[in-house]
C-alpha cells in the first residue's frame, strides 16, 4: 500500500480544483520549503520534493486523470516515478516558475542549463465534419514550429567560428545571486546556462539556434472520436535541446454541426416528421441515416414525441468499436391547407369518433344569415 500523501491534501486545494488554484497554491508552498532557504531542513526539502511531484500530476490533464481513477499506483503502473532525480529534476521542469518566484532566469527548460532538457508541447485545433468519426479518416495539417537552424546546425553560432568559455559563469552555466537572505543558482543570462558561447551569432537565427518552420503532418482521426477530444502524437511537438526528446503535439478535435443529427454520446438523435395518415396507420418509410438512408417500420398509432431507434446505426465507440444508435424523435404534422376531398374525409372522421369539428367559413356565415332571417 502507498505511503505517500494524497496530492490534493499536500497543495491543499480541492479536487475540483482549476489549473491557476492549483499553480498558485504550488508557488506558495515552493517559497516556504525552497532548499535555499532552509539550507539545514531536511523535513523541507522532502516537503519541497512532495509539494513538485504533486503539481507535477495536477497540473496535467493526462496524470491527473489517471491519479483521480487509480491513485499513487495508477501512476506507478503507467511508469511515473516522480522526480528521483533529485531537486535538479524540478528545477530543469519548473524553472519557469521559479525565475518568478526568486528572480533572474531561473533554471529554464527549452534551452537553460546545461543538461538535456525535453522540448515542449504543442497543441493544434482541428476541425472535422460530422461524419468523419462513423469511419474515421485521415487530415493534413499545416503546423508551425522551432526547429534547428539549418545555417548553423542550431549552434546559435555563424558558421566558421568556434565557441568559447563564457565570461560570465566561466563555463558552469549558472551564477549565484543574492536576495536578501537568499541565495539562489540561476541560468546564466549569458550562454543561457550552455557554460560557452559565440562572439559572432549566427545570421540567420540570430544566435536563437532555431527557426519558425511550418511542417505539414498527416493526423490519423480514429473512428468515433467526439467534439472536444484530444489525440496525443508523440514526438511531433517541439524539438528537445541539448539531445533531449521532443514535446508531443495535442490535437484538439472540433466536429462541425450537422443540419439534420445530433450527437449525444454514441447515439444520433434527429427529427422525423409524419403525416397523419402514416401517424395513424402506420407505415415503412425511407429515412436518412449517417452514411445514407435506411428503411423504418412506422407503427399505426405513432404519436408527436414518440421515438423510434433505428439499431447499430449510430457513431462507433471510440474505445470499442460497437455503434450506438439513431434515435428518431416522432412529429405528426398538421395539414395547413385542405382540399374538398380532404375536408370531407375529416369531417366524416369526426362524425365516427362523435368529435365537434369547424364547418368552415362559408358554413359559419350561412348560419349568421340564416339567424338574421329568423329575427
Amino acid at each position: 500500500m502507498s505511503t505517500k500523501r494524497d496530492y490534493y491534501e499536500v497543495l491543499g486545494v480541492p479536487k475540483d480544483a482549476d489549473g491557476s488554484t492549483m499553480k498558485k497554491s504550488y508557488r506558495k508552498l515552493a517559497m516556504q520549503f525552497h532548499p535555499d532557504r532552509n539550507p539545514d531542513d531536511p523535513e523541507a526539502a522532502v516537503k519541497f520534493k512532495e509539494a513538485a511531484e504533486a503539481y507535477d500530476v495536477l497540473s496535467d490533464d493526462e496524470k491527473r486523470s489517471r491519479y483521480d481513477r487509480f491513485g499513487h499506483e495508477g501512476l506507478r503502473g503507467a511508469g511515473y516515478q516522480g522526480f528521483e532525480g533529485g531537486f535538479e529534476d524540478i528545477f530543469s521542469a519548473f524553472g519557469d516558475m521559479f525565475g518568478d518566484l526568486f528572480g533572474g532566469g531561473g533554471r529554464r527548460r527549452g534551452g537553460g542549463g546545461n543538461r538535456p532538457a525535453r522540448g515542449d508541447d504543442l497543441r493544434y485545433d482541428l476541425s472535422i465534419d460530422f461524419d468523419t468519426p462513423v469511419n474515421g479518416g485521415s487530415e493534413e495539417i499545416a503546423l508551425t514550429r522551432n526547429e534547428a537552424c539549418d545555417t548553423c546546425e542550431g549552434s546559435g553560432g555563424k558558421p566558421g567560428t568556434e565557441p568559447v568559455t563564457c565570461s560570465t559563469c566561466g563555463g558552469h552555466g549558472e551564477v549565484l545571486q543574492r536576495q536578501a537572505f537568499l541565495q539562489i543558482r540561476t541560468t546564466c543570462p549569458s550562454c543561457r546556462g550552455q557554460g560557452r558561447s559565440y562572439a559572432e551569432p549566427c545570421g540567420e537565427c540570430s544566435g536563437r539556434k532555431r527557426i519558425a518552420t511550418e511542417r505539414k503532418l498527416t493526423v490519423n482521426v480514429p473512428a468515433g472520436v467526439d467534439d472536444g477530444m484530444r489525440l496525443r502524437l508523440s514526438g511531433e511537438g517541439e524539438p528537445g535541446w541539448l539531445g533531449g526528446p521532443p514535446g508531443d503535439l495535442y490535437v484538439f478535435i472540433h466536429v462541425r454541426p450537422h443540419e439534420i443529427f445530433e450527437r449525444h454520446g454514441d447515439d444520433i438523435i434527429c427529427r422525423l416528421d409524419l403525416s397523419f395518415a402514416q401517424a395513424a396507420l402506420g407505415a415503412e418509410i425511407e429515412v436518412p441515416i449517417i452514411d445514407g438512408s435506411d428503411s423504418i417500420d412506422i407503427p399505426g398509432g405513432t404519436q408527436t414525441g414518440d421515438l423510434l431507434r433505428l439499431r447499430g446505426q449510430g457513431m462507433p465507440n471510440v474505445r470499442g468499436g460497437r455503434r450506438g444508435d439513431q434515435i428518431m424523435h416522432c412529429f405528426v404534422r398538421t395539414p395547413k391547407k385542405l382540399n374538398e376531398r380532404q375536408k370531407e374525409l375529416f369531417r366524416e372522421l369526426a362524425e365516427i369518433e362523435g368529435q365537434a369539428v369547424s364547418d368552415g367559413p362559408e358554413s359559419s356565415i350561412r348560419r349568421f344569415l340564416s339567424r338574421l332571417a329568423g329575427e
